[in-house]
């Protein structure tokens, strides 16, 4: 697939889901970012600011099989995974599948069910699988989480823990609508939904082909350096007492080549690094007791980091 190809269907795309939402380009290329790299998103907002919306309009968008789970603590992993049901008729275990076993999967609160719960997402998220008892069962492709969680509300809720958290590709917000924007969307919404008309923009196939072409962007290895070199000091710094794993490290890279590709671009600049840093590493990191006394935030010590490596030194 050539340049133009690809931003041919990264605009349908862009222009297939701003039918539905009104504004938050920033966040619909977030999550563009994150599909196209094979990546899962955390959203953390509020209720009622368009997150269910803009998932199912990515469903419809691309075509994919679009499954919602909305946790709670009652919910069981078995809820989430599948589990074995004995058919008298056989004399036999069958499979009953759950809800992970769609391409893309809308984890709606997920802070409000159990560690339990809550881990059974983490083979799916890393190996694209699940195992039931004993049994392993592939996931189908592609296949994206989107989690979201109320920041505001702390009642009744199970923060996620690190090993979670590390499968998330990048944490965002969508944030209030202007005034303008809020107007366009209470005109939109008032009589019919927009998304019960949305037609798919692209075949599964041509997202393959996107994610393809994506992955062979040129990347220097003082890309990889500059990279290296903010994860080392953000295990380093004075106020973070767990800094960016590897896994981080790599997550950073593979979203800033993407970045640089639905810019049109077939070659990484330490600018789309820099770009996308603060989604991809404000979970990952955990500072110590004593800078939150100081009121120090993780932004912060992400924006010293970058303003403390210097790109001529890659």
């Amino acid at each position: 697939m050539n340049r133009q190809q690809a931003q041919d269907l990264i605009n349908r795309i862009r222009n297939n889901i701003a039918q539905v939402m009104v504004g938050k380009q920033d966040t619909v290329d977030w999550i563009l970012i994150a599909l196209l790299s094979r990546g899962h998103v955390l959203l953390e907002d509020i209720p009622g600011i368009g997150k269910t919306t803009l998932v199912t309009a990515l469903a419809k968008t691309v075509g994919l099989t679009f499954q919602r789970i909305q946790f709670t603590p009652d919910v069981m992993p078995s809820d989430v995974t599948g589990f074995n049901l004995y058919n008298q008729k056989t004399a036999s275990f069958e499979f009953h599948p759950g809800a992970i076993m769609s391409q893309l999967l809308l984890a709606d609160e997920i802070n409000r069910t159990t560690p339990k719960t809550q881990s059974s997402l983490l083979e799916a998220m890393q190996e694209n699988q699940v195992t039931v008892d004993g049994v392993t069962y592939p996931l189908p492709k592609p296949f994206m989480v989107l989690a979201t969680q109320n920041p505001i509300e702390q009642v009744g809720t199970y923060p996620l823990p690190e090993a979670q958290l590390d499968r998330f590709m990048l944490r965002i917000s969508l944030g209030y609508p202007s005034i303008e924007e809020e107007m366009a969307i209470i005109k939109r919404f008032s009589s019919r939904s927009p998304l019960e008309t949305l037609q798919p923009a692209v075949t599964v196939d041509e997202l393959f082909a996107l994610q393809e072409t994506s992955d062979h962007l040129f990347c220097a290895d003082a890309i990889r350096r500059y990279v290296a070199i903010i994860a080392k000091a953000t295990r380093e710094h004075r106020h973070v007492m767990l800094g960016v794993s590897p896994r981080g490290a790599l997550m950073l890279l593979i979203a800033a080549r993407t970045h640089a590709f639905i810019l049109g671009r077939d070659y990484i600049i330490p600018e789309d690094v820099q770009h996308v840093i603060q989604p991809v590493m404000i979970h990952r990191i955990i500072l110590k007791p004593e800078a939150r006394m100081q009121h120090v935030s993780v932004a912060d010590v992400i924006s010293e980091i970058l303003h403390q490596t210097p790109v001529n030194d890659t």
